[in-house]
């Protein structure tokens, strides 16, 4: 990772008077986001604020708990002498964190059992993560609809259609996966363990490892198919 996206500012914009905090790489930006900051993306460039409507106090509250959550895991700070702190705030493992073990638990697997028990996680049909989800979604959508703006009520049935229709084909999709793997019982041919016993006809003789060779990646582009002769004009 680039040493650059280990640095942030945190200052309050001399001309907007807003508390903005520039740089950092995904994890700073989480952090941020976690802490409360609201980020701006634009095409030449992302940063985070803090949410208007905030008193002075709160913003230096806000500001300067993000300081001691980025200094935790290691940031360098560059900061307003009114943000700075020599706090540290533990740093839990978050929900986020726990979902992406499972790519690690997948890359890992060696077996389609393996990569059905870790998929079941997000499709289970009553506490799986993906009905944990379009439940927040139908909850969020409650909330907002009778909030009081004029676009509450809109946003509420679009979070209800994401939930009903887009992540409904998403949880369809994933499920038929699993089932299909789950019905495989099959050995991945690239991640079985070597049993590292060569057979007595081996070629080469001082080979220690019984696997096969990865497969041969073609150095040429393969001819195009030719094209359907043109049919042919009619006779007069």
């Amino acid at each position: 990772m680039a040493l650059a996206q280990r640095v942030l500012t945190i200052r309050r914009d001399p001309h907007s008077g807003e508390v903005l905090a520039r740089g950092g790489d995904p994890e700073a930006h989480s952090l941020l986001e976690r802490t409360g900051f609201v980020p701006v993306v634009r095409r030449h460039e992302t940063y985070h604020r803090l949410p208007t409507g905030l008193d002075q106090d709160e913003e230096i509250r806000l500001a300067t708990r993000a300081v001691a959550r980025l200094q935790t895991v290691g940031y360098d700070l560059d900061t307003d002498p009114v943000f700075a702190t020599e706090r540290r705030e533990p740093h839990y493992l978050t929900l986020g964190d726990q979902v992406r073990h499972l790519a690690v638990r997948i890359r890992e697997a060696e077996s389609t059992e393996e990569v059905a028990d870790t998929l079941t996680e997000l499709t289970a049909t009553h506490d799986g993560i993906l009905a944990a989800l379009t439940k927040v979604l139908h909850t969020a959508a409650d909330f907002l609809q009778d909030l009081g703006h004029p676009a509450d009520p809109h946003t509420a049935a679009r979070l209800r259609h994401l939930a009903d229709e887009r992540l409904h084909v998403l949880a369809s999709d994933l499920r038929h996966v699993r089932n299909d793997l789950a019905d495989r019982q099959a050995v991945h041919p690239h991640r079985a363990p070597c049993p590292q016993e060569v057979a007595g006809d081996e070629r080469e003789k001082s080979a220690s490892c019984p696997c096969p060779a990865p497969a041969r990646i073609p150095t040429t582009p393969s001819a195009p198919a030719a094209a359907p002769p043109a049919p042919a004009g009619r006779r007069r």
